[in-house]
């Protein structure tokens, strides 16, 4: 299992906006490409802003490179991004999963 990790900056005032427009967009881009095999998105409060992650769960490297593209190193960007002032990263990280456990949430969201 490969983890993709995505940050960005969002200023405070922005955050339910930008969430909603991050579940639209980014998450429901990865949840509908084979191989996708969960998300989770963080946030840290950081003053008047939230650093916010996407960790994205995937089978292989070819299944990410179904969403990404062939250089899966490089973040994939929305245009209406910029309307929520976000600072966000060009590029993502790619971790292997070595050990997993299993976290009970009461819902997922």
């Amino acid at each position: 299992m490969i983890a993709r990790r995505w940050k960005c900056i969002c200023p405070r005032h922005q955050r339910d906006g930008f969430l909603a427009h991050l579940n639209e967009t980014g998450v429901r881009d990865v949840s509908s490409t084979p191989g996708f095999l969960g998300a989770q998105i963080l946030e840290r409060p950081l003053g008047d802003a939230i650093e916010m992650t996407l960790i994205s769960y995937w089978d292989s490297v070819e299944a990410i490179r179904k969403f990404a593209g062939d250089n899966i190193e490089v973040a994939r960007l929305y245009p209406d991004d910029a309307r929520y002032e976000i600072v966000a990263d060009r590029h993502v990280r790619h971790y292997t999963v070595i050990n997993q456990y299993r976290i009970a949430f009461e819902k997922e969201r």
